[in-house]
């Protein structure tokens, strides 16, 4: 069965760095865009970052941005998401994402072709 697993989670303190992995399996992955997804405890689905096909193309939410960094290796068949300067509001399940072609602007876990089961992220101290 297709399939994407993240992994890479876990507790961290604030200011702190983590490296998320998704690894695809059983289907071409170079084909598809990656996305990171979030969920805060108690909130909806925010959009993190993109890559596209061949990791020439990437895009951040603002809340992120100039603190992670994604990145993708095709022969591998896994994306990564660098977590640096990590703050409370980080903490969420963190899922991996792959879709053919943009997003809608408003899009739910079904408008993605693979959804991964996510990992935890707690910042805390």
């Amino acid at each position: 069965q297709a399939q994407l697993v993240e992994s890479g989670g876990g507790l961290v303190q604030p200011g702190g760095s983590l490296r998320l992995s998704c690894e695809a399996s059983r289907f071409t992955f170079s084909n598809y865009r990656v996305y990171w997804v979030r969920q805060a405890p108690g909130k909806g689905l925010e959009w993190v970052s993109y890559i596209g096909n061949s990791g020439d193309a990437t895009n951040y939410a603002d809340s992120v941005k100039g603190r992670f960094t994604i990145s993708r290796d095709n022969a591998k068949k896994m994306a990564y998401l660098q977590m640096n300067s990590l703050n409370a509001e980080d903490t969420a399940v963190y899922h991996c994402a792959a879709r053919r072609f943009g997003l809608p602007k408003k899009w739910s876990e079904k408008d993605f072709s693979y959804w991964g089961q996510g990992t935890q992220v707690t910042v805390s101290s």
